[in-house]
């Protein structure tokens, strides 16, 4: 098994067309990194100004809502038009938007257009990554498909980490703290954007990566938004019957608003309670809690395939839920930097342990006639949970983030969400034999 798996990887990898495709994807997500590291640089940790909960809320809605608001109806621009030439003009465009953007953090103009700006940057890029994934199949064999895609997502997100490292090592060492600095990593961004697209511009031809063919009868632009939203009512609907995937992604659900809770607890615990006056340190001690939410993530997909063969994902939740209602206290109640890295690790394995098991769930449960329109109304949800955490608690919480009554009412929360799921989705699992995460779809990216 092993030499399948890693036979299926160097296959991938030896296709140059995949290989291009991937360059394509990194460099945009690797500038991704450095341009989204500036804007919230630019807002959380400007010395030049005062990071108050609702800005912060509102910085982390215009990074996430695109994800929510972009992503399902992307396939309707995607099935339309060449996906390289959405490739190249998305990039185009994402690098002469940054130019706007860099000049009004450096002049300390961060209003509502800066705001919107953004949206429509990261928006954007939404629809770019929607276009490499949709283009896949026409690099890559069928037998090869489930590999690519785990490899791309995978270097994506590592490129995208350390496009954000990078800026941070900038910060320290070539820009200066403020907005000049914000400004000048900014203006980063469109070298890189227009790498990416001059990459897909001279690595394939207009129609190489699809669409194959537009059907002539299909409807306007509106009908077929009108019909996403149709489809996704349909995957609510379908949820009624598919009882083990809806009670799993209610369960993640809840994770994510509590998550978006102590997201703006942390970043406003480093950007005003543990910093002080002084930010200098901040970008070293943001280092350690992103390297600790990537070893999370990276323990999490280890761990989740065999555990949860073993004694089942529904158990496995609930365990994860019930350690993160644990280590709130224990890890965060100190409110030391240290002991808030272990946290992190702690509440990144519990988060991507979760995804992974209401991912396969949902491929399990539910038909595939309607199984996109499921994972799209997942996506939407898993999305706007965060952001509705974070604008929750920010009518609550205090500048400098230091909030024990609140970190209590999350750990209590996670504690209600374990007993909760365990009932609920325990209860369905024993009922219909179903153990809560198929093996092969709970494969980590190595394994497949």
């Amino acid at each position: 098994m092993a030499v399948r798996r890693s036979h299926n990887l160097r296959a991938a990898l030896a296709v140059p067309a995949f290989r291009r495709l991937l360059a394509v994807r990194l460099s945009g997500q690797f500038t991704d990194g450095v341009f989204q590291a500036a804007l919230a640089g630019s807002v959380l940790f400007n010395p030049d100004r005062q990071a108050t909960p609702t800005a912060i809320a509102l910085a982390a809605a215009v990074l996430v809502l695109p994800y929510s608001l972009v992503g399902p109806f992307a396939g309707v621009l995607l099935d339309r038009w060449s996906r390289r030439s959405v490739t190249v003009w998305t990039n185009t465009l994402r690098a002469a938007l940054a130019l706007p953007i860099a000049a009004m953090v450096f002049l300390g103009s961060e209003g509502g257009l800066f705001f919107a700006t953004t949206l429509v940057v990261i928006g954007l890029g939404r629809l770019l990554l929607s276009g490499l994934s949709a283009a896949t199949p026409h690099v890559v064999s069928d037998e090869r498909l489930v590999t690519a895609n785990a490899v791309a997502g995978t270097i994506g997100s590592v490129a995208y980490s350390l496009g954000l490292g990078f800026a941070l090592l900038l910060l320290g060492s070539v820009f200066p703290a403020g907005d000049a600095g914000y400004a000048g990593i900014a203006l980063l961004a469109p070298v890189g954007y227009l790498a990416s697209a001059a990459l897909a511009r001279f690595s394939f031809t207009r129609a190489q990566l699809g669409p194959d063919q537009v059907a002539p009868q299909r409807p306007g632009l509106a009908g077929e938004a009108a019909a996403v939203v149709r489809d996704m009512a349909d995957g609510l609907r379908h949820l009624g019957r598919a009882r083990g995937a809806a009670y799993a992604m209610a369960a993640q659900a809840g994770f994510r608003v509590l998550f978006g809770v102590l997201a703006l607890a942390m970043l406003l615990l480093y950007r005003n309670g543990l910093a002080g006056d002084d930010l200098d340190g901040v970008p070293t001690q943001l280092g350690l809690v992103f390297a600790a939410g990537a070893l999370g993530v990276l323990a999490a997909a280890a761990l989740t395939p065999p555990i949860t063969r073993r004694i089942g994902g529904w158990r496995w939740v609930s365990g994860l839920l019930a350690a993160v209602a644990v280590a709130l206290p224990v890890f965060g109640l100190p409110f030391h930097p240290l002991l808030l890295v272990v946290l992190v690790w702690v509440v990144n394995v519990a988060g991507h342990g979760i995804k992974i098991v209401v991912d396969t769930t949902v491929q399990r449960e539910c038909a595939d006639a309607v199984r996109g329109r499921v994972f799209a109304v997942n996506d939407t949800t898993f999305n706007l949970a965060y952001v509705l955490g974070m604008v929750l608690a920010s009518r609550f919480i205090p500048d400098d983030g230091r909030s024990p009554a609140l970190l209590a009412v999350a750990a209590v929360g996670y504690g209600c969400l374990a007993v909760g799921y365990a009932v609920g989705g325990g209860r369905w699992a024993r009922q219909t034999g179903n153990r809560g995460a198929h093996p092969a779809a709970a494969m980590t990216p190595v394994e497949r």
